[in-house]
């Protein structure tokens, strides 16, 4: 999931949101303002509902940034690398760019979450009894009172055990220990999200049709729960395939470069049309790889604008590119593989550009993987 906005950083982990995040703080905001306050608190100020909604809202993200940023400091400190934390519609999610190295680790990472969830539950609760015995407005008091009730609500949900929930990944840790094959795990947890999630699309339309207020979005959620454990088996599957394989062994070797100050049209005629390729680093006037540029990245420049656009002004910065090395796994890198270079990763050594992984790279692999598999 693409962040829209990038909120700063905490221990060096990026915090984005996703646009998506504005249509489920709408809905809360409102549920609260319009719906539940008024109910619980009659004849208090449009302004005041509509400052506790908004409050509630606010606060209901932050703790669900805390969820994923105890994932992402608890992966740090077990070795695992973490790109960054987004917002979105269904949550948030870290992205963490490796596995964890034993079951233990890959427990701790998934357990801190819920224990965070439920400690922030507790202590809202907790504060909102003070707030209570203390004589302060019940709007304020309800305020905090919904909060630990959607935290232990959000922990108790996440430690369902299917994945991609948390619960899941307990359920991989465990027979992970039990087993001995992390891959096996991981397929079993991918395949209870996927019953999990047909259930809660089964219950969300049967809900809807019925009239049920909330059975929509059950069937969505229940949806994306579907698509994601099944992204999860076949990473397993395309983890197996690439067991070995190395960087080197499937990179495009000594890939055509654009310089950065040459205009799109020039770049069209003397880059793309001569060539088979469809993404070019973008190198400075030493020859050092500042960004790289795709075709789709050329398609939304307007034919009028080609002249007076440089390469590099519509290119993936470099900070934003996947950099790996010849000799990295290409199953730890694949997962990385994502974002504004449209699925493309740079490979240096020692500084030097000497190719680019693709995903028809990594396809090709795939594809020969499976026919030497027929052959045995």
């Amino acid at each position: 999931m693409r962040e829209t906005l990038r909120l700063g950083r905490v221990s060096g982990i990026a915090i984005g949101v996703n646009w998506s995040v504005l249509v489920i703080f709408g809905l809360i905001t409102l549920g609260l303002a319009a719906g539940r306050f008024p109910e619980l608190y009659p004849d208090l100020s449009v302004i005041a509902y509509a400052a506790a909604g908004l409050a509630a809202g606010l606060l209901f993200f932050a703790s669900l940034l805390a969820h994923e940023l105890s994932h992402a400091l608890v992966a740090q400190r077990n070795g695992v690398g973490v790109d960054g934390i987004t917002l979105w519609l269904f949550g948030g999610v870290a992205r963490l760019t490796g596995e964890a190295p034993d079951p233990g680790a890959d427990f701790r990472i998934a357990g801190v979450g819920p224990l965070v969830s439920i400690v922030l539950g507790i202590g809202f609760a907790a504060f909102a009894v003070i707030l209570d015995l203390a004589g302060v407005p019940g709007i304020v008091v309800g305020v905090f009172a919904w909060l630990g009730i959607i935290n232990v609500v959000l922990a108790a949900f996440n430690l369902v055990p299917a994945a991609p929930l948390d619960g899941g990944r307990l359920l991989r840790a465990g027979l992970w220990r039990w087993r001995g094959d992390r891959d096996s795990a991981a397929v079993v947890a991918a395949r209870a999200g996927r019953g999990f999630g047909w259930l809660l699309v089964i219950l969300g339309v049967a809900s809807f049709a019925f009239g049920g207020p909330v059975g929509l979005w059950t069937a969505l959620i229940g949806w994306f729960l579907v698509n994601a454990a099944k992204a999860e088996e076949q990473q397993v599957v395309v983890g197996q395939a690439l067991e070995g394989v190395r960087v080197s062994d499937v990179m495009s070797r000594r890939p055509t470069v654009a310089p950065r100050d040459v205009t799109v049209d020039r770049f069209l005629d003397y880059y793309v049309f001569p060539s088979r390729y469809s993404s070019f680093p973008v190198v400075d006037d030493d020859g050092r790889p500042v960004g790289l540029v795709t075709l789709n990245r050329v398609k939304e420049v307007a034919a009028d604008r080609r002249t007076t656009t440089a390469v590099g002004q519509l290119s993936c910065p470099i900070d934003e590119l996947v950099i790996v090395g010849p000799d990295e796994a290409l199953s730890e890198v694949v997962p990385r593989m994502s974002g504004c270079a449209d699925g493309r990763a740079l490979v240096v050594d020692h500084d030097r550009l000497i190719g680019i992984v693709t995903p028809s790279d990594v396809m090709r692999r795939l594809e020969t993987a499976e026919l030497r598999r027929a052959e045995i």
